[in-house]
């Protein structure tokens, strides 16, 4: 069997599950925050980008640059009047909060839509591919997705880095107390932070909507894939989770080409493996309290 298509399949995919997975890393590292709605925010913006496409009569790209600042300023706003109110020692309030969100999203869908399966569609290039050498075949989008994954990984990557915003947020992510001391608002820069996560997962949701098809309850497959890619990642780590994304689809892909209807569960095994064996994932940085 040749399993170099499968990978290069898998590793494409990895470039999906990098957008899911990058917004959630960050707020994690940020905040310490793991946000139980957050797949179901990325089906909403599938939603928002649907609505969009029927009103205006666009595309779903040309929607994505309606709905994708909609969502940072959703995001930002309900940091700063809901989130913020659950940051402590304790997770348990965060994960409650979230976890009511996600039931609320869940249900306000199926009431002002339904529980059809939907699909939004570039036309030719969702079927578009292109040949690679020895002969293996890739779809046109699933590689600008992988490729548009890496550079907005890149540039948030620079943001931590070398910006005076990623200074801060390094700095409030050890020690917010000293932080309010120099005369910086922590509660700004964790509004901006959720924004940015807020952007990424609108940017996640269109493209899997594009790639397959979505409805009110997709978002909580869709959280368990960003989830075990940010821990076989690394907590916190941007560039792990990219590589934890590709783990993640490769044993995917691989395991449906012996098994296809065991796709999922390949992963989940590789998940539970990493959690056996490398518990820190592939960054091996260890969670502070």
């Amino acid at each position: 069997m040749n399993l170099l298509e499968p990978i290069v399949q898998g590793i494409l995919l990895g470039g999906l599950y990098a957008l899911f997975a990058a917004g959630l890393s960050l707020m994690f590292g940020v905040m310490r925050i793991v946000n139980l709605a957050y797949g179901d925010f990325a089906v909403l913006a599938a939603y928002g980008s649907l609505v969009v496409i029927n009103v205006a009569a666009v595309n779903p790209l040309v929607a994505l640059v309606v709905v994708a600042p909609l969502m940072a300023v959703l995001g930002y706003v309900l940091q700063r009047t809901v989130l913020q109110r659950t940051l402590g020692a304790s997770p348990l309030p965060s994960l409650l909060v979230t976890f009511g969100l996600s039931i609320i999203i869940q249900n306000a869908l199926l009431l002002f839509g339904s529980a059809d399966q939907q699909r939004l569609s570039l036309g030719a290039i969702d079927t578009a591919s292109v040949e690679l050498p020895f002969g293996v075949r890739v779809g046109v989008f699933p590689l600008g997705v992988f490729v548009l994954a890496v550079i907005l990984l890149g540039i948030l990557s620079w943001i931590t880095a070398r910006t005076q915003y990623g200074r801060l947020v390094r700095a409030v992510s050890d020690d917010p107390d000293t932080v309010t001391l120099q005369g910086a608002n922590p509660k700004i820069i964790y509004g901006v932070a959720t924004a940015i996560a807020f952007g990424l997962v609108a940017i996640a949701g269109v493209a899997a909507g594009i790639q397959t098809s979505f409805s009110p309850s997709s978002g909580s497959m869709l959280l368990i894939f960003a989830f075990e890619a940010v821990i076989i990642g690394g907590l916190g780590s941007l560039w792990g989770t990219l590589g934890g994304a590709v783990i993640l689809g490769v044993a995917q892909t691989v395991g449906a080409a012996f098994a296809p209807a065991q796709q999922i569960l390949a992963g989940h095994i590789v998940f539970l493996l990493f959690l056996a064996f490398l518990p820190n994932g592939l960054s091996r940085r260890k969670v502070r309290a």
